[in-house]
């Protein structure tokens, strides 16, 4: 979930519109609690309810399954603005998200059993609609609180270039915020710098600590450019004799960011700014999801994979599977698993990418291209660790060996393991990519699906696939 940049004040700067969060460590305020909270107060405290109200002691089992529903709900979801029904859809999606690894795991422990079927029901129905108009009503409610005097903090931003116009658009924007933005202040001439609607400057540099200790500004954000580092310098030790709480907003985010955040090595600050999704938990439930489907998927599909590996060796001589060499993760050569639809088993310096009405493909392969369905070996391949369900497609490694010298950031999608679907694919991009433009729009969205990662994304992807794969025809 991509939680907006500085909404409750848990990162330190604005990045571009598709650059990706810079995570660090939260400084929560008194709202952005209250969203954290949300999620998990109204799904223990209508688990406590139902207990009650059948009869069964808070404890044993209960207790467990509350420490379970408090780590899958908080900190809560981030809803994006929106109508009511979009909320709605969110709400039900998100907790069908937590209800589907509640049960599979219940399930598969049989934990399940000590709990009343008609008691887990009124709770996972009931969740869902408390949430929804909790956070109607937050929506409404929160805003005019924290517009009251006496709540908002007063802020003033120090540097308006590009940045500063980024993150005061966001302070003026989040009604939910708290904050409230008196002005800018910056050294440069009216030619120079960027003209914000609504927001005044107030002077240059040399006047702000005056006036924060003046008008009692509790909030100050840096943009300056880190170029200028003597003069923040000089400006940070100005503000030292306030109490205003500073931020600096580091320009880091001119650079394309993938999945950009904070660490720090022995006390020493590091800032990742290209970094896998899939780090610490998040590896781990990637690779959870990507087992479980694949292991579930093959025992589905069994009788449809030998109805197909039959077809394909009836309808044309040679072998059923086709493997071809291709790149994973960090860059590192796998074999890819696919059903054979051609006459041909290229896998050399040399690749022709398959293309309409190709004499190569045979009349059972074409039908097998256009519905995926050669694909579908691959699990295989997600079994062996090499790949995953949902990722950047690969490529043969004669494709890769061009495009990463045509194409800026083309091996970044390497940071993550290749998927049988991907988000590309779901938009519009399968199937040959006869020129540069076409392959370098299919490595944007590539990139996108990195920034953006949530096993609500992956889920999304998959169900689009499923849409898609008989209606699609960019696929040949």
């Amino acid at each position: 979930m991509i939680q907006r940049l500085a909404a409750d004040h848990t990162r330190t700067g604005i990045g571009p519109d598709d650059g990706g969060p810079l995570v660090v460590r939260r400084q929560l305020s008194a709202s952005a609690i209250v969203r954290a909270s949300l999620d998990a107060i109204i799904a223990l405290g209508l688990l406590l309810v139902v207990a009650h109200l059948y009869g069964r002691p808070f404890e044993g089992p209960y207790l467990i399954l509350a420490l379970i529903v408090f780590s899958l709900t908080f900190p809560g979801a981030v809803y994006p603005a929106g109508s009511l029904p979009v909320l709605a859809r969110e709400v039900i999606l998100n907790w069908s998200i937590v209800l589907l690894i509640l049960l599979f795991f219940g399930y598969a422990s049989g934990y399940v059993r000590l709990f009343p079927p008609s008691m887990v029901a009124a709770w996972a129905m009931g969740v869902p609609v408390f949430l929804f108009l909790s956070h109607a009503m937050l929506r409404q409610l929160l805003p005019k609180v924290l517009a009251m005097d006496g709540v908002q903090r007063n802020a003033v931003i120090a540097g308006a270039g590009e940045l500063g116009a980024k993150l005061a658009k966001q302070l003026v924007s989040g009604r939910g915020l708290g904050v409230r933005l008196v002005g800018v202040f910056d050294d440069r001439s009216e030619a120079r710098r960027v003209q914000i609607d609504g927001v005044p400057l107030l002077g240059t540099l040399s006047r702000l600590p005056g006036y924060v200790k003046e008008h009692h500004v509790e909030l100050i954000y840096i943009t300056l450019p880190m170029a200028s580092q003597p003069r923040i310098h000089k400006l940070l030790n100005e503000l030292r004799d306030t109490t205003a709480s500073i931020y600096f907003v580091p320009d880091i985010f001119t650079f394309d960011l993938i999945q950009a955040r904070m660490d720090s090595i022995d006390g020493i600050p590091v800032v990742a700014v290209c970094e896998t999704p899939f780090y610490g938990v998040n590896g781990l439930l990637k690779s959870l999801s990507d087992y479980m489907l694949a292991a579930a998927g093959l025992v589905l599909i069994l009788p449809l994979l030998l109805v197909i590996a039959l077809g394909v060796k009836l309808s044309s001589r040679g072998p059923v599977l086709f493997k071809q060499r291709r790149y994973g993760l960090d860059g590192k050569e796998i074999a890819v698993y696919k059903f054979r639809t051609m006459t041909v088993m290229e896998d050399g310096d040399q690749v022709r990418q398959a293309t309409r009405d190709d004499d190569r493909i045979t009349p059972f392969g074409r039908f097998l291209r256009r519905t995926s369905l050669d694909e579908l070996p691959q699990f295989i391949n997600v079994l062996q660790g090499r790949m995953s369900v949902v990722g950047p497609r690969p490529h043969a490694v004669a494709h890769n060996e061009m495009y990463r010298k045509l194409i800026n950031g083309y091996m970044v999608r390497h940071k993550v393991k290749p998927g049988i679907t991907g988000w590309a694919q779901v938009n519009g991009l399968r199937g040959e990519t006869n020129t540069i433009d076409k392959m370098r729009e299919r490595i944007e969205y590539d990139l996108a699906y990195l920034r953006n990662w949530s096993l609500r994304l992956d889920l999304k992807i998959l169900l689009r696939t499923v849409l898609l794969v008989f209606r699609d025809r960019s696929a040949y």
